[in-house]
């Protein structure tokens, strides 16, 4: 069989969510399946550690799909046209676009439709693309896989897809967010927090993301608990942030605020597991990786109480509010002032964590690739 793989966002050292569920998935199942043969179309120069096995082959596909117009051109003629070259029994398109003309059998991940609910919180072009895109997108696609229930019934309740025609897929933590030794914790916090104790946050800086009232969370839980807590934030600069830096100027506990530059995905483990707390605040998010690794490192995790976040997290974690700064705070200074619920977070977490796994992932993967021909 020789399976087509929309590689577009595996790029070296830029990768995220979409990225990683690729990577992780794709290398077990080049390992498990070598009688198969995957073919990663690229549209610009790639790194060859992405060619996991002797199975693996690379086309790179031009002009680079970056942006409304490219997608089009890409998915619809060059790409097409490469794949039908090819004469792939499948194409695997994991980013939430597919082909519209491809005769081939396309199987189409999307991780959520957070464009319906923030529609404001991505560029008006984009935003058209996608409403324009994505019911068609879900008509062409031979089957469909999502990363939680939650977005299986968001994708229902907004399309008239059959509901047959969705799996479920759930991401894991990757294998290096582990606990490690408290010496490396000290090193971890005199590196990066003057060495104090710190909340952390991970993710893009968007809207989305809710950054803003964690900082106002932050702010009211250094006015109730006089310490020296620091709150580190990890993440891109992606979109909409301008205002958001702005502010940051005349923030009352700039002093205590640490924002990241770029940190290899070794290093960002490692802070991971000498934080204090992950705290998660986002309004939307499809699953929220973020929070397994967490747990998987042993740091209790705050996390916010809509979309999938619940459904990831279960009775490991404490909910907050998103909307709510006051809902936020209260959380973190819970899990500040209770050593004894905070050790019982850690537990739950790990537990928890370790009902997932990227082996089952790429199992149901696997069963959606051949339900898909």
């Amino acid at each position: 069989m020789r399976i087509a793989v929309n590689a577009i966002f595996l790029q070296k050292n830029q990768l995220e969510g979409y990225g990683w569920f690729v990577q992780e998935v794709f290398s077990r199942l080049a390992k498990q399946y070598p009688e198969h043969e995957f073919i990663f179309l690229f549209d610009r120069p790639f790194d060859k550690s992405f060619l996991f096995e002797k199975n693996c082959t690379a086309v790179v596909v031009k002009p680079a799909a970056r942006h409304v117009f490219a997608f089009k051109y890409w998915y619809d003629l060059a790409a097409a046209g490469e794949v039908r070259r090819l004469k792939a029994d499948v194409w695997v398109q994991p980013y939430g676009f597919c082909s519209l003309t491809s005769s081939v059998p396309q199987l189409l991940f999307v991780h959520d439709i957070s464009f319906k609910h923030f529609p404001k919180q991505v560029s008006w072009h984009q935003r058209l693309y996608y409403q324009w895109g994505t019911p068609r997108f879900l008509q062409k696609a031979r089957q469909i896989l999502t990363v939680s229930e939650f977005s299986k019934q968001d994708i229902l309740a907004h399309y008239s897809i059959n509901a047959d025609k969705i799996s479920v897929a759930s991401g894991a933590a990757r294998p290096l967010f582990h606990p490690i030794h408290w010496a490396e914790k000290d090193a971890i916090k005199s590196n990066y927090a003057d060495g104090c104790e710190y909340f952390l946050f991970i993710g893009g800086i968007h809207p989305r993301k809710n950054l803003l009232n964690l900082l106002k969370a932050f702010s009211l839980f250094k006015k109730w608990q006089k310490s020296n807590m620091k709150l580190l934030v990890a993440g891109r600069l992606a979109w909409h942030y301008e205002g958001l830096i702005e502010k940051l100027k005349t923030y009352k506990y700039r002093d205590d605020l640490v924002l990241l530059k770029y940190v290899s995905d070794d290093e960002l483990a490692k802070i991971t597991a000498s934080a204090y707390t992950l705290v998660y605040p986002s309004f939307f998010e499809g699953f929220g990786l973020p929070i397994l690794e967490a747990m998987q490192s042993g740091t209790p995790v705050i996390c916010s109480n809509t979309s999938s976040m619940p459904e990831a997290a279960a009775d490991a974690a404490l909910f907050a509010d998103p909307n709510s700064p006051d809902s936020i705070a209260k959380q973190m200074l819970a899990v500040y002032k209770d050593e004894s619920l905070r050790d019982e977070l850690v537990q739950k977490g790990k537990l928890r964590a370790a009902e997932f796994s990227w082996d089952k992932t790429a199992e149901l993967v696997w069963n959606a690739i051949l339900k898909t021909i």
